[in-house]
């Protein structure tokens, strides 16, 4: 492991994901888009992609920068997103914490989850791997990267990720 970024202990990158877990199922999202950094990227790529894929030059369900993604939270929070309003019901869970690797870009980590969603009488079930680039802001630490990877081979059942995994 190329120690270049302060590394924290798992458990404190298990504990900051717990965290973000419950402000994505209590729709706190403003508090959600606060873990981040100010160049920060969120990306979902298309069900089944390899874990090198790259947004630039493949289709990605979600590709946004800091920019979109303050875009993408604020129009999730109007009662005009018609896809989640009102809200869907969620429960993320978050398993198997692992430190990857830590280079300049900052501390990799990578987890499994099942992110649970109940609407119009319909439950869907999400799950997948996220892959996170954490950085030390001023002794904080903040999310530069984060990858959702949906490990199903297609979006048929759910139809749609309208919610954030």
């Amino acid at each position: 492991m190329n120690a270049v970024t302060k590394i924290w202990a798992r458990a404190d990158y298990e504990e900051f994901l717990f965290a973000e877990a419950a402000f994505l199922d209590e729709w706190r999202l403003e508090e959600w888009l606060a873990l981040f950094t100010q160049d920060a990227v969120y990306e979902v790529p298309t069900a089944g992609a390899s874990d090198d894929a790259d947004s630039a030059t493949s289709l990605f369900y979600i590709a946004d920068d800091y920019s979109r993604l303050c875009h993408r939270v604020r129009r999730l929070m109007k009662k005009d997103a018609h896809s989640e309003y009102p809200r869907s019901h969620l429960v993320h869970m978050i398993s198997n914490v692992r430190i990857l690797n830590s280079d300049s870009a900052g501390v990799h980590v990578g987890c499994v989850f099942i992110t649970m969603r109940s609407k119009d009488e319909n439950t869907d079930s999400y799950f997948g791997h996220h892959r996170y680039i954490f950085r030390n802001v001023d002794g904080v630490m903040r999310i530069a990267s984060k990858r959702s990877f949906l490990d199903a081979d297609n979006l048929r059942p759910q139809v749609r990720v309208s919610i954030i995994l």
